[in-house]
């Protein structure tokens, strides 16, 4: 097996610190085996092979909605390519497992709604998961700030697409329409739960066949996620790209997941650290308490340490056994 290429969560460490707190990482962690990406100090300099060679599959046959408003935005010259900014065309990308098991998952990496970070949270995610039987279908979707009409519902139509798509595709991914889940980190994370609270939201005029689908996902991992944005207890990041500058109350409501749990939720597995200082725990216990009061199913692993952006896990801590409890638990609620 080619040995997977190095990837780095340094800048987003240094990106989410701006949020107003060191995230005291610890280390990162060298391996020289095939299973387990390498982890380095420096973000690679080209996309990974591995990334550039999965299927793609565009999420809207033209333009997307909302076009008309998006532009270019510039992007430093030192910008790792694996932090993905103008996303123009959103998609997915593919990966197979050797010995499917019929479930399928769409992965939402995190980036703080300002980039979508397709390698610690995309492509070793995938290829972690595809280890368990999982078709894992990455998703790269567009970001708010980046001049999109009705900027706070953009994610969320990429991803109610995404889940159509991924199910319209079932025979060719040799799936199970039926049990595709999401899985989400940080402001992914945000936009998994979105999706699995408000699946139902008109967010789009329907254009094909495809939008007759059902946008529910059968199951929501949420990593590390956001999923309030009333302060203090959000990533003021996330929810400034998300909402604009000073957004109404009603604006704040309508993007907490937290506060849509409801009878249609769609069980859910939190993973969090209790030292994470990017985005707080408090997120993942709001969460974890309205699931409760609505007497859905919800899961919850909550680590002593991990801090935050761990991605598939941290060899040595805690975090490394995510992955695990998680295909654990979609093999369980199956």
């Amino acid at each position: 097996m080619e040995d997977p290429h190095p990837v780095s969560m340094s800048r987003r460490r240094e990106f989410l610190a701006l949020a107003g707190a060191a995230l005291a990482l610890p280390a990162a962690h060298a391996d020289n085996s095939a299973a387990k990406p390498v982890t380095l100090s420096t973000a690679p300099v080209a996309l990974p092979k591995q990334w550039s060679r999965a299927p793609s599959i565009p999420l809207w046959p033209g333009d997307p909605p909302g076009a008309a408003g998006f532009a270019i935005h510039p992007v430093s010259e030192n910008a790792s390519p694996v932090f993905v900014h103008n996303v123009a065309k959103p998609d997915l990308r593919v990966f197979r497992p050797a010995r499917p098991n019929g479930l399928a998952v769409v992965v939402v990496p995190g980036g703080s709604y300002e980039f979508v970070s397709i390698a610690n949270e995309g492509l070793e995610v995938a290829q972690k998961l595809t280890g368990y039987g999982l078709t894992v279908c990455v998703l790269t979707y567009r970001l708010p700030g980046e001049g999109w009409a009705d900027r706070s519902s953009v994610p969320l139509q990429d991803a109610q697409r995404a889940m159509r798509i991924v199910r319209s595709r079932a025979t060719q991914l040799a799936i199970d329409a039926n049990r595709v889940s999401v899985l989400g980190f940080s402001a992914g994370g945000h936009l998994a739960a979105t999706l699995a609270t408000q699946h139902s939201e008109h967010s789009y005029e329907r254009i094909d066949a495809v939008d007759q689908l059902d946008a529910r996902p059968w199951a929501a991992g949420l990593i590390y996620p956001v999923v309030t944005l009333e302060k203090p207890w959000t990533h003021v990041i996330s929810r400034g790209h998300l909402l604009g500058e000073d957004p109404s109350d009603a604006d704040v409501a309508r993007r907490s997941p937290d506060q849509h749990v409801d009878s249609a939720t769609p069980p859910v597995c939190l993973v969090h650290a209790f030292d994470d200082r990017a985005v707080p725990v408090e997120n993942s216990l709001r969460l974890m308490s309205a699931m409760r009061a609505a007497g859905r199913s919800v899961e919850a692993h909550l680590l002593q340490e991990g801090g935050h952006a761990f991605g598939t896990g941290r060899p040595g801590s805690p975090s490394e056994h995510w992955p695990a409890l998680y295909a654990s638990w979609l093999a369980r609620i199956t």
